[in-house]
C-alpha cells in the first residue's frame, strides 16, 4: 500500500509502479479522455492541451499519492477542469465557457479521486459514442484519406507519430506534418465535433474502418516494443467497430470488419507463450482461442457475405474475414483451407493491392503449391520500397529457405531479418530460428 512501512510515499518502487500506471493508462485512456474533453468543451486543441496537461499531473502525484482506483476517469476528470479553467481565462466567464461549464454538468459520472489537486470532484466517465464521435469527425471529407486515417490514430487512439508512420509505411516527418495541418484544417474549417446525419455516414464510413482496423492491427502485431500483442488497442478497435456497426447494421463492409477482428481477437491469447514469446500460427494451442468470440465472428462473416451478394458486392474486409474464418475454423494447421486462402488474397489483391497483401498470398501459396512457389511469389514483391525497413520479406524468406533444408541461405535471411525487426518477441523468435538452421 503506498504510504505504508513497506512501501513509504515518495520510495522508487512507487515511483517506479507510478510510471507503469501513467503508461499503462495513457495506452488505454488517452483517446477516450480527449474524445470526452473535447465533447464538452468543443475544442481539439484545448482537449488535447488539457489531456496532456493531465498526465503531467499525474507524473506529479501518482508517485506520492499512490494510483487512483480509476486512473482514466482520473484523467478525464483532470483534463476536463483544466480545458474549463483555460475557456475561463480566455472567455473571462463570457457565454462561452458558461455554456461549456453546463454540458459538463450533464455529463454521466463515476466516483474517481477527483481531479489533480485533490479536490474530490465527480469523475467523469467517457460517454459511450465519444470516441466514435471523434472519429467521424477526423474523417470528414474536407481532410484527406490519409490525413483522416493518421488523426484518427493519434487523437482517438493515442498512437504515436512513429507508431503511425511504420502503419502507413512512411517517414516520420511526413506523418508528422500530416497531423499538424489536418488539427489545422479542423480548427479553420469549424469541423464540428459529431457523428454525421444518416446521409452522410457512406462517405465517411470506408475512412473509419481502416482507422479501427489499423488500430486493431497495431494491437494484434505491435510494429516495435517489448510486447508483441498490445491488448488494450485490440479492445479499443473492437468497441468503436461495434458501435459501428450498431449505427450502420446494414452494411457488409462494416460487419464484415467486426468479424474480421472477433475472429483474429479469438486467437489473441494463444499468439505468445507464458514469456511473452511468439508463437506462430502453426504451433499454437488451439484450446486457448476463444470459440465464443470465433464463433461470433463467423456469425457476422456469413451475415455479411449474405448482404454482399447486393449490386456493391463484396469488399477487402470481407475477403480478409474470410482468410481468418479459414485459419480460426481448421481444427489443426495441416487441416487448414489453403486453396481457400489463397483464392481469397487473389481476391484481396484485386481490390486492394499492397505489398503486405503480397507477401501474405505468397506465404499461403507456399502451403498450397509448396515452398518453392512461394519464394517466386515472394521475388515479385521483394524489392518494392514501401517494405524495405521492415523485416517481413527476408523473415518469410528464412522460412520457406529452411522448410526447403537450404539452411545456409535460410541464415543469411535471418540475419538480414534480425537487422530490422522492431519488437522483442519476434527478435527472439528470429534467433531461435537462426539457432535452428546453423546449429542443427
Amino acid at each position: 500500500m503506498p504510504g505504508s512501512a513497506e512501501d513509504p510515499t515518495g520510495h522508487p518502487a512507487a515511483q517506479e509502479r507510478g510510471a507503469e500506471a501513467i503508461e499503462r493508462t495513457f495506452r488505454r485512456e488517452s483517446g477516450r479522455a480527449l474524445a470526452t474533453v473535447a465533447g464538452v468543451v468543443g475544442s481539439l486543441d484545448v482537449a488535447e492541451d488539457a489531456v496532456q496537461e493531465a498526465f503531467v499531473e499525474a507524473v506529479r502525484t501518482w508517485s506520492q499519492r499512490g494510483v487512483p482506483d480509476n486512473p482514466g476517469a482520473w484523467i478525464t476528470t483532470t483534463a476536463r477542469n483544466r480545458a474549463l479553467d483555460r475557456l475561463r481565462r480566455e472567455a473571462r466567464r463570457g457565454p462561452k465557457e458558461e455554456e461549456a461549464s453546463r454540458d459538463a454538468g450533464r455529463g454521466p459520472g463515476a466516483r474517481g479521486h477527483g481531479d489533480g489537486d485533490g479536490d474530490g470532484d465527480e469523475a467523469v466517465g467517457p460517454v459511450r459514442d465519444d470516441q466514435l464521435r471523434l472519429i467521424f469527425t477526423c474523417c470528414h471529407p474536407a481532410l484527406t484519406p490519409a490525413a483522416q486515417v493518421a488523426l484518427t490514430l493519434r487523437l482517438v487512439c493515442g498512437l504515436q507519430t512513429p507508431e503511425i508512420a511504420r502503419a502507413f509505411l512512411q517517414p516520420e516527418a511526413t506523418v508528422a506534418q500530416r497531423l499538424v495541418r489536418a488539427k489545422a484544417k479542423i480548427r479553420t474549417a469549424r469541423i464540428p465535433l459529431r457523428v454525421p446525419p444518416d446521409h452522410l455516414l457512406p462517405e465517411r464510413v470506408p475512412y473509419v474502418l481502416a482507422c479501427i482496423y489499423l488500430v486493431f492491427t497495431e494491437g494484434y502485431a505491435a510494429s516495435a516494443g517489448d510486447a508483441l500483442v498490445r491488448g488494450e488497442l485490440c479492445d479499443e478497435a473492437i468497441r468503436p467497430a461495434r458501435l459501428t456497426h450498431q449505427l450502420m447494421p446494414d452494411e457488409p463492409e462494416v460487419e464484415a470488419l467486426l468479424a474480421l477482428l472477433l475472429l483474429q481477437d479469438g486467437r489473441r491469447a494463444a499468439r505468445v507463450d507464458a514469456a511473452g514469446d511468439l508463437v506462430p500460427l502453426e504451433d499454437q494451442d488451439r484450446s486457448r482461442w476463444d470459440r465464443d468470440r470465433i464463433a461470433e465472428g463467423v456469425e457476422h462473416v456469413l451475415a455479411a457475405a449474405r448482404r454482399s451478394r447486393g449490386p456493391r458486392g463484396r469488399g477487402p474486409y470481407l475477403a480478409q474475414a474470410a482468410i481468418a474464418t479459414a485459419h480460426s475454423t481448421a481444427p489443426t494447421w495441416a487441416a487448414t483451407n489453403w486453396a481457400a486462402v489463397v483464392a481469397a488474397y487473389d481476391e484481396l489483391s484485386a481490390m486492394s493491392p499492397s505489398p503486405v497483401v503480397a507477401v501474405n498470398r505468397a506465404v499461403a501459396l507456399a502451403f498450397r503449391d509448396g515452398p518453392v512457389a512461394g519464394l517466386e511469389a515472394l521475388d515479385v514483391v521483394a524489392a518494392d520500397p514501401r517494405l524495405a525497413r521492415r523485416h517481413m520479406v527476408p523473415a518469410t524468406r528464412a522460412d520457406l529457405l529452411r522448410r526447403l533444408g537450404r539452411r545456409s541461405e535460410a541464415a543469411d535471411a535471418y540475419r538480414h531479418a534480425l537487422t530490422l525487426v522492431t519488437t522483442g518477441p519476434e527478435r527472439r523468435y528470429l534467433l531461435r530460428r537462426l539457432a535452428e538452421v546453423t546449429t542443427g
